[in-house]
């Protein structure tokens, strides 16, 4: 199985899209848990900017049970916003105004606000200590997703994908 976690209205063709608010979900449930999935079932799980939608105290957890779902030799493919990103962006601009979305979440609903931030070293360290391995980054432009505009391809500028910062830190993992 090909699961899509934290789906949204980002409809995935030949993968299972689960989400716990959308109409275009195959099911509808929660990423914390996915009990509709059986252990050792999945080949992929993609989460495209939900993990930071967990708090500090829960999110290894979350990454834990994703897991645990995987078969062995499967693969997490995971993006957060960069708080790398942020910051050098921030700190080039001074402006705010782009970068809190990113860090706060688009707050449109009450599944849509951020609780973690993430970096590099701080998600693969966390994902090694799980039990994955083979952490590394992955490049949306290869991924057999990547016609569907998600925020893995999170850009500033907004949409310039040639010459703009990606602001999403692309991450994928092996059990």
């Amino acid at each position: 199985m090909k699961l899509h976690v934290g789906c949204g209205n980002k409809y995935f063709d030949g993968w299972t899209n689960l989400d716990i608010d959308s109409d275009s979900a195959d099911i509808c449930g929660d990423a914390r848990e996915l009990v509709e999935i059986d252990d050792n079932s999945c080949e992929i799980i993609y989460a495209s900017h939900i993990l930071e939608h967990f708090s500090r105290h829960e999110y290894e957890s979350v990454l834990s049970i994703w897991h645990r779902k995987l078969t062995k030799g499967g693969t997490l493919r995971i993006s957060v916003p960069d708080f790398e990103a942020v910051a050098k962006i921030y700190a080039e601009t001074g402006d705010i105004l782009p970068l809190v979305g990113l860090v706060s979440g688009g707050q449109r609903n009450q599944f849509d606000y951020h609780c973690m931030i993430f970096d590099e070293k701080m998600l693969t360290d966390c994902l090694l200590k799980i039990g994955f391995g083979k952490v590394r980054h992955w490049n949306w432009r290869d991924a057999d997703h990547a016609n569907v505009d998600d925020y893995s391809q999170a850009y500033i500028p907004h949409m310039d994908k040639e010459n703009g910062t990606l602001m999403s830190l692309n991450i994928e993992a092996v059990k």
